[in-house]
């Protein structure tokens, strides 16, 4: 569905993976339960956010979350890079005041240029105002 809605988007800001797995097949009939011979193979899920940066019709500015629990910017960096991205917001889940049981949340917005824009604790709505603001400065003027 992303893919399909992509012709005339000015920016996509992908907040998470739908999911990074997926089963390998669907079972034709229903699995009882009691089945001890049950075992789930899971394959990577398709990366919509790198197929978004690949895609024909890609937007002016494409942006992505890190969620992470050790290494942020190491692994920010490189997501940033694998997926071809124009800003990433970097957040560190492991921290008390911030991530995801909190209302609170403290960001790092890194771009390929290898600049950095460090956010402080803020509340989650004035978190996404200034990603936001961020994302119109990266819009072409027109």
């Amino acid at each position: 569905a992303v893919l399909e809605n992509l012709p005339g988007a000015d920016a996509l800001v992908m907040a998470a993976a739908g999911a990074d797995f997926r089963p390998e097949g669907v079972a034709e009939q229903k699995i009882k339960k009691g089945d001890d011979s049950l075992v789930l193979t899971l394959i990577h899920a398709t990366d919509i956010l790198l197929a978004v940066s690949r895609h024909k019709d890609r937007p002016k500015a494409v942006i992505g979350f890190a969620a992470e629990s050790q290494d942020l910017i190491a692994n920010a960096e490189k997501k940033l890079k694998a997926k071809h991205l124009d800003m990433i917001a970097a957040n560190d889940i492991s921290a008390a005041d911030a991530g995801f049981a909190v209302d609170t949340n403290r960001v790092v917005l890194l771009f390929p240029d290898g600049s950095q824009d460090s956010l402080p604790l803020m509340d989650k709505a004035e978190i996404a105002d200034a990603i936001l603001a961020k994302v119109v400065e990266l819009l072409p003027r027109e």
